[in-house]
C-alpha cells in the first residue's frame, strides 16, 4: 500500500483542509480486522506525511492534472486549477459578492499589517471615519473583535480573519508581501485625551490628517 495513495485518498473524501497532524492520525488509527496483517503505517511520523504530500503536489502538477494539491491556513486540500475557473464557475451561478472598495481595501490592509489594532489607530493613518468601512469588513467576515486594548478607555482591538487568509490565498500572515518591512514602519496612532480615553472614542477629537497610510495599502 503506497502512502501517497492513502493520503490521495483522504484528501479527496475530505469535506474541509487536514492538517498533516490529522492525516497522520487518520493513517496511524485505521483498522482492519479482517486483514491479515496489522496496520502498515502504525509507526508513521508526521515528516513523512509532510514529504509524502509534496511529492503527491509534484505528481499533479507534472501530469497537469486539472485539480491540483494545494496547501492552505489550516491545511491541504485539492483544488481546481485557476485555469479552469471559467468552466467549473458554471455549476456555481450565484453572483458573487461586490468587490471591495478602495477605502475598504486601504483599511484591511492596515489592519493585516498592524494588527491587533484600534479603529482609532487605523483612522490615523487614513485620516478618515472608518465607521461604514470597518462595517462592511467585518460583514464581509475579512475581519474580526480581537479583545480590547489595555490603555485608557479600553477601545476595540480588530484583527484578519481565518476567512481573510483563504480568501487571500495565504497560509499565514508571514506570506503577505513586504510584511517584515511594512510592519516596522512608524505610522501615525492615535492621541490620546486625558480624562476621555484614547482618540477615536466618544467625545474624542478626530485623528490627524495624514498620507503615511498609502504605505501600508501598497
Amino acid at each position: 500500500m503506497s502512502l501517497m495513495r492513502v493520503i490521495e485518498a483522504l484528501l479527496f473524501s475530505a469535506q474541509k483542509p487536514l492538517s498533516i497532524r490529522e492525516i497522520a492520525t487518520a493513517i496511524k488509527s485505521a483498522e482492519d480486522p479482517a486483514a491479515a496483517e496489522p496496520n502498515e503505517f502504525a509507526r508513521l511520523r508526521e515528516a513523512e506525511v509532510a514529504a509524502a504530500l509534496e511529492q503527491l503536489k509534484i505528481e499533479y502538477v507534472e501530469q497537469q492534472r486539472a485539480v491540483q494539491l494545494i496547501e492552505k491556513a489550516e491545511g491541504w486540500q485539492f483544488a481546481t486549477d485557476s485555469q479552469y475557473a471559467r468552466w467549473v464557475r458554471q455549476l456555481f451561478p450565484a453572483s458573487k459578492p461586490a468587490r471591495l472598495s478602495a477605502p475598504a481595501l486601504e483599511t484591511l490592509a492596515i489592519i493585516a499589517y498592524r494588527q491587533p489594532i484600534t479603529r482609532a489607530d487605523v483612522e490615523a493613518v487614513r485620516g478618515v471615519n472608518i465607521d461604514g468601512v470597518l462595517q462592511t469588513l467585518m460583514e464581509r467576515g475579512l475581519v474580526k473583535i480581537a479583545g480590547r486594548a489595555e490603555i485608557p478607555g479600553r477601545p476595540l482591538l480588530y484583527e484578519t480573519t481565518q476567512f481573510f487568509l483563504d480568501h487571500f490565498g495565504l497560509r499565514n500572515l508571514d506570506e503577505l508581501p513586504n510584511v517584515e518591512e511594512l510592519r516596522k514602519r512608524n505610522l501615525p496612532v492615535a492621541r490620546a485625551v486625558a480624562g476621555i480615553g484614547d482618540a477615536g472614542q466618544p467625545g474624542s477629537p478626530p485623528p490627524a490628517t495624514t498620507q503615511a497610510g498609502s504605505a501600508v495599502s501598497e
